[in-house]
């Protein structure tokens, strides 16, 4: 048994979603992800279940742990109870814990989830809060979007949100209470531990390739990030 196994192993993900596979491959066919990406959750269990550490590893260096949506399908599906998408998850962390992410293009992204959702969840009690899509880095919207966006306030009064306010409603200002359980929960879970890897793992790997590295979202490694496409992820 590998070594990298009896890691993931610790993981009570590996042990609720992974049982005696068939390899049956209903997973990938129930899979939203499989129709579009070069990925199939049936070769990953298969690779697990190898305990094969060469090929464990390779998968956590690998674009393909990224683009699971972990929508779970593949657990409704198995004729067995495997849970894929839990595998993923499992997999996801130990790449996060060990380094391996930055080895691939998907997993670089990490810093971004991290600098994005993960700032939004602790500063502002959101995942996505609406301040947060400035349209100068977000063209994708629209100019709808823009004009929302200067206009939030009229806008966000008139669906009869509660937009940054005290009390009840859409959009309020969650109570900075709340704000410090939060960040309590993330440091007692080890999220805040795996956050500051993130950052240090990311770091170094800008170093390594002579990137400029920085606070924030405006800094030459993560606008690399944002606009790396190595046009090898879709199916052909």
């Amino acid at each position: 048994m590998g070594k990298l196994f009896d890691r993931l192993t610790k993981d009570i993900r590996i042990e609720e979603g992974l049982h005696s596979c068939i390899n049956c491959g209903t997973c990938t066919a129930i899979c939203p992800a499989a129709e579009f990406y070069d990925y199939e959750p049936r070769s990953i269990v298969e690779i697990v279940q190898s305990h094969d550490d060469e090929k464990i590893e390779a998968l956590l260096c690998s674009d393909t742990i990224w683009y699971c949506g972990e929508c779970m399908s593949c657990k409704t599906r198995c004729p067995r109870g495997n849970a894929p998408g839990l595998i993923i998850m499992a997999l996801r962390a130990v790449s996060q814990e060990m380094g391996y992410f930055v080895k691939s293009e998907k997993g670089r992204q990490q810093l971004l989830l991290k600098r994005v959702i993960g700032h939004n969840i602790l500063e502002t009690g959101y995942c996505v809060h609406n301040k947060a899509v400035v349209p100068a880095m977000h063209p994708e919207q629209g100019p709808v979007w823009e004009w929302g966006y200067r206009n939030m306030q009229l806008v966000y009064e008139k669906m009869g949100a509660n937009l940054d306010g005290e009390g009840t409603g859409a959009l309020r200002k969650i109570p900075q209470e709340a704000l410090d359980e939060l960040k309590a929960i993330f440091e007692v879970t080890g999220g805040m531990k795996r956050f500051e890897l993130i950052e240090a793992y990311s770091k170094k790997a800008a170093a390594d390739k002579g990137i400029e590295f920085g606070e924030g979202l405006d800094n030459e490694y993560v606008r690399e990030l944002i606009s790396a496409n190595n046009q090898h992820h879709c199916k052909s």
